[in-house]
C-alpha cells in the first residue's frame, strides 16, 4: 500500500516537473502586420484606427503590448508603410481576436471611418500579415526602457533569406546554437524578439527586431557587434558560408500610441 502511494506521489511531482518545465520553455508566436499606403491621407486614416480601435480591442481581448512603427526620413519604405507587431502566446489567439472584433460593439464604433471606408477611398493599399515562431534562444518578446523621446527612438526590423531551406535553417542554428543571440545579449543590443518565420511572402526566412535609444546608440552597438571577436570567429566558419541569400532591414521610430 506504501509502495502505491509513492509510486503515486512520484507520478504527480513528474507530471508537475512536466507541466511546469513546459510552460518554461514555451516559445511566442509574434504576428507583423505590414500596412502598404500611398499618402499621408492614408497613412492619418491607418494611425486613427490603430489607436483609437484596433489597440484597444487588442488589449481588451488580452495582448498587453502592441508595437506600431513607421521608418524613418532617411529609409527607402518612408511615408509608404506601418508596421504593427502583435505577441501571441497560441497561434489560435489570431482566430479568437477576429471573432471578437466583430462583437466589439466599441471596435466597430471607434473604428467606422476606417471598417466602412468607401471603395473610391480605401484606407491603405494592401495588408500583409506575417507570421512567426520565437527563437529558443529568446523565447519571449522583450520591452525596451528607452528614456529618449519617440521620434529619436530607433528600432530596426530585420529579415534574412535563405537560399534553401536547408541552408536557412543554418542560419537560424548560427543564431541559437552557435552563439549570435548570445553575442546581442552580451552588446547590451535591446532587442524585442529573434524568429523563424512560419507562413509570410519571403520565405524562407527569418527575422528580427533590436532597439535603440537614438541613432548614435544604434551605429555605436553595430560597430561593437561587427567588431566583436566573437562574432568574427562565428561569421568565419566555413558552415555558415553562403546560407543568406538576401537581406531586407528597415530603421523605424514607434509611434506616440505605440506600446512597445
Amino acid at each position: 500500500m506504501k509502495s502505491k502511494k509513492t509510486f503515486a506521489g512520484i507520478l504527480v511531482l513528474y507530471i508537475l516537473i512536466f507541466t511546469l518545465s513546459s510552460t518554461l520553455s514555451a516559445r511566442d508566436y509574434y504576428q507583423i502586420k505590414v500596412y502598404t499606403i500611398k499618402d499621408k491621407a492614408q497613412e492619418a486614416s491607418v494611425d486613427k484606427y490603430l489607436k483609437d480601435a484596433y489597440l484597444p480591442a487588442l488589449h481588451k481581448a488580452g495582448i498587453k503590448k502592441v508595437g506600431v512603427f513607421k521608418p524613418i526620413a532617411d529609409d527607402k519604405a518612408a511615408g509608404t508603410k506601418i508596421f504593427v507587431f502583435i505577441p501571441l502566446e497560441k497561434l489560435n489567439q489570431i482566430e479568437k481576436i477576429e471573432a471578437k472584433l466583430v462583437k466589439d460593439s466599441q471596435y466597430q464604433l471607434n473604428g467606422t471611418a476606417y471598417i466602412n471606408a468607401s471603395w473610391e477611398t480605401p484606407p491603405y493599399e494592401r495588408i500583409e500579415s506575417i507570421l512567426l515562431k520565437a527563437f529558443a534562444e529568446m523565447p519571449k518578446y522583450g520591452i525596451p526602457n528607452h528614456t529618449t523621446p519617440a521620434g529619436e527612438q530607433i528600432y530596426e526590423l530585420r529579415s534574412y533569406e535563405g537560399p534553401t531551406e536547408k541552408m536557412w535553417r543554418k542560419k537560424v542554428e548560427m543564431f541559437n546554437e552557435g552563439g549570435e543571440v548570445a553575442i546581442f545579449h552580451k552588446l547590451n543590443f535591446q532587442e524585442v524578439f529573434y524568429a523563424e518565420v512560419i507562413s509570410g511572402s519571403a520565405m524562407p526566412n527569418l527575422m528580427y527586431l533590436t532597439t535603440f535609444s537614438d541613432m548614435k546608440s544604434h551605429d555605436e552597438h553595430w560597430d561593437a557587434f561587427r567588431n566583436h571577436p566573437d562574432w568574427k570567429k562565428l561569421s568565419g566558419l566555413e558552415k555558415y558560408k553562403h546560407i543568406v541569400s538576401h537581406s531586407d532591414k528597415y530603421l523605424m521610430h514607434p509611434t506616440d500610441y505605440s506600446d512597445i
